[in-house]
């Protein structure tokens, strides 16, 4: 009986850490989102949902759906606030499924070609919204941008990837996830 109720206790707190840990990590990503937001594409979010996908796992869905909703409740829940639920799932997605590679490059690579899709995939709300033409206009007005993402990603996965990580891990390790 007392060790139903230890391991129960023991589940509690763990949930407890858990839930902590991804609100500070959605606070995070909100707090850099802001910090970076006057330049032009340049950010931090596509590299650390990466990074806490690779130390934290299924984990950072809750710390993506926490980080849209501190957006909405920011900026307003408009047409364009429907992408952050699923943009940031589709990358959470691609780095599960190649989560064995331990590659900084292969992440560079991946973090790129996602920068330069974005504006493709946020152009699907639109597309619903006002039919392919919109869709279109919306994507092929912001292209530039989408290219600066790109090698935005690539740049700052390079430089930032490795130091990142080692952080997450310590944070994992220290709290006992």
């Amino acid at each position: 009986m007392n060790s139903e109720m230890d391991k129960s206790v023991n589940n509690m707190r763990l949930s407890v850490i858990k839930l902590v840990v991804s609100a500070l990590l959605a606070a995070l990503l909100f707090t850099v989102q802001v910090a970076l937001g006057f330049l032009p594409n340049i950010e931090l979010v596509s590299l650390l949902i990466i990074i806490f996908t690779l130390v934290f796992g299924r984990m950072t869905l809750y710390v993506i759906y926490a980080f849209a909703l501190l957006e909405g409740l920011m900026y307003g829940f408009g047409l364009w606030w429907v992408m952050y639920l699923y943009v940031w799932t589709i990358l959470y997605l691609i780095v599960f499924l190649f989560r064995k590679n331990d590659s900084v490059i292969i992440w560079a690579i991946i973090s790129g070609f996602f920068g330069l899709s974005f504006g493709a995939l946020c152009a699907i709300p639109y597309i619903v919204a006002g039919g392919i033409g919109a869709g279109l206009a919306w994507w092929s007005a912001g292209l530039m941008f989408d290219i600066l993402h790109a090698v935005g990603n690539v740049v700052v996965t390079l430089v930032l990837f490795k130091p990142l990580y080692y952080v997450m891990e310590k944070l994992k390790s220290s709290v006992s996830i």
